[in-house]
């Protein structure tokens, strides 16, 4: 008998595509491939989820403590439990299991880190200007890092102040040299100096993020962090596993500002040529506000699933004590974001 293809049958199929057998902890995205990584991050910086009630959150985390003890009521589909650990995973975090504050969730980035990068790129900077806007930028970059940081392993506050003064001040510098140097360079006519003046937070902020990410987890390196098997196990810590989720870390965020302050210089120039921009200037600061959002959402889901958050190591990688600590092939740790 051949089974006609209906409305029903073919939303129930798109479903189950979207929505495959769940598995507690894992991403319902291939995560061994780019593609699947952005599907999964795309997930992850979701907005919407800055919106969830605390109702709604407290329902999904019983909906997956109820699956995890096997007492899910009958009825509960796929869909509800993938989109109950999209709001976990959005809100709180993996290693200490508290929420995190809303402007310094991977949800949050983009709405919240908009402001700082519209200012990074405003023209005509006084040199006060240019040192408030690295310094916020820099404060929010350094938030960020610590909320969503491997917390596997305790973290003094003194560390956190240490590298984001270390942050602050290699973003800082780099770009009042770099300015110094424009300011120096006699034969750059008007229009050129201006446009190179709009790329010059573009390496400040690279150089700093990377600097930011290796101040404020360098703990990590000398403490290591928990490797665990598939089920969870914790089986000890590593330095290895430490070195590869902080450099992963670190390239993701020197990756991350290419988009949004390389694209934006070369987007405004053609918006400044309209006819409409030069009857109404102030819909700059609006239009520039919205190509950085833009940018901005398009940057950063990108630069973070060129790595996976859970990674794998194979055990042979690993330090001797922990090769003897376990039968298994791969372990896998917390990368951070």
């Amino acid at each position: 008998n051949t089974r006609l293809s209906t409305p029903g049958n073919m939303a129930q199929g798109k479903e189950q595509k979207d929505y495959p057998a769940f598995v507690l902890g894992r991403s319902r995205f291939d995560q061994s491939t780019f593609g699947g990584r952005l599907r999964h991050f795309m997930d992850v910086v979701d907005p919407r989820t800055l919106f969830t009630s605390e109702k709604k959150l407290q329902n999904s985390i019983k909906l997956l403590d109820d699956f995890k003890e096997g007492k899910l009521a009958v009825g509960v589909t796929n869909k509800e439990l993938w989109e109950a650990q999209k709001i976990k995973q959005a809100i709180i975090h993996p290693d200490t299991g508290k929420k995190i504050f809303p402007p310094f969730r991977m949800s949050g980035f983009v709405p919240f880190g908009t402001i700082t990068v519209t200012g990074l790129l405003l023209p005509n900077q006084t040199f006060a200007h240019m040192i408030f806007w690295q310094w916020l930028n820099q404060s929010h970059n350094a938030c960020v890092n610590y909320a969503n940081r491997n917390a596997s392993k305790p973290y003094p506050v003194s560390r956190f102040v240490g590298g984001y003064v270390g942050a602050v001040t290699a973003a800082v510098s780099i770009a009042v040299s770099l300015n110094a140097v424009l300011g120096k360079a006699k034969n750059f006519s008007h229009g050129t100096r201006m446009i190179v003046q709009r790329f010059i937070p573009f390496p400040a902020v690279a150089t700093a993020s990377v600097i930011n990410v290796l101040l404020m987890r360098r703990h990590e390196l000398y403490e290591g962090v928990d490797v665990f098997e598939e089920d969870g196990k914790v089986v000890g810590t590593s330095l290895v596993a430490a070195k590869r989720a902080v450099g992963d870390t670190a390239i993701t965020r020197a990756v991350l500002p290419a988009p949004i302050l390389l694209l934006p210089p070369i987007i405004m120039p053609w918006f400044e040529k309209m006819a409409f921009l030069k009857k109404w200037p102030r819909l700059h600061l609006p239009i520039q506000a919205i190509v950085c959002t833009a940018c901005f959402g398009f940057a950063l889901p990108v630069s973070i699933a060129l790595f996976p958050q859970v990674s794998e190591v194979a055990v042979a990688d690993l330090e001797p004590e922990l090769q003897r600590a376990t039968s298994r092939t791969t372990l896998f740790y917390n990368k951070g974001l």
